[in-house]
């Protein structure tokens, strides 16, 4: 079973988001997603400043198996991105939740949160 912390939300993609509070929020990929992959040697990030739509492409997870999209989880305009993908993208093989972290966007005063899973709703798509 894959690990789904509770503080965090989720997209039936298998992103997540994390609330950093002042509508600023760090998004990256599930636990679930970064097994499936496998063993991930690059990725392409979101470009800085762009402004990203919710269930877009906003990016790529290349791995020893795959390609795979990564979906924006929320609009709004990216402020941070994880360079450091760049020299090391099993960072997200490895810690998926914390150094494995894609970027971070700064969504408009009006986002929903309720447009994601909680981690236990997340858990039952990937049970």
């Amino acid at each position: 079973m894959s690990i789904a912390p509770d503080h965090l939300f989720y997209t039936k993609e298998h992103e997540w988001v994390e609330n950093l509070g002042s509508n600023r929020y760090r998004i990256g990929i599930t636990d679930y997603a970064q097994s499936a992959l496998g063993d991930i040697v690059y990725i392409q990030l979101p470009k800085m400043n762009s402004e990203l739509t919710a269930g877009a492409v906003c990016g790529e997870v290349e791995s020893t198996k795959s390609v795979s999209e990564i979906y924006a989880p929320i609009s709004g305009k990216v402020v941070a991105v994880n360079q450091s993908l760049d020299k090391t993208p099993e960072s997200m093989n490895q810690d998926a939740y914390g150094a494995g972290w894609i970027a971070e966007i700064e969504a408009g005063a009006n986002f929903d949160q309720s447009a994601l899973m909680s981690a236990a709703q997340y858990q039952e798509i990937t049970a």
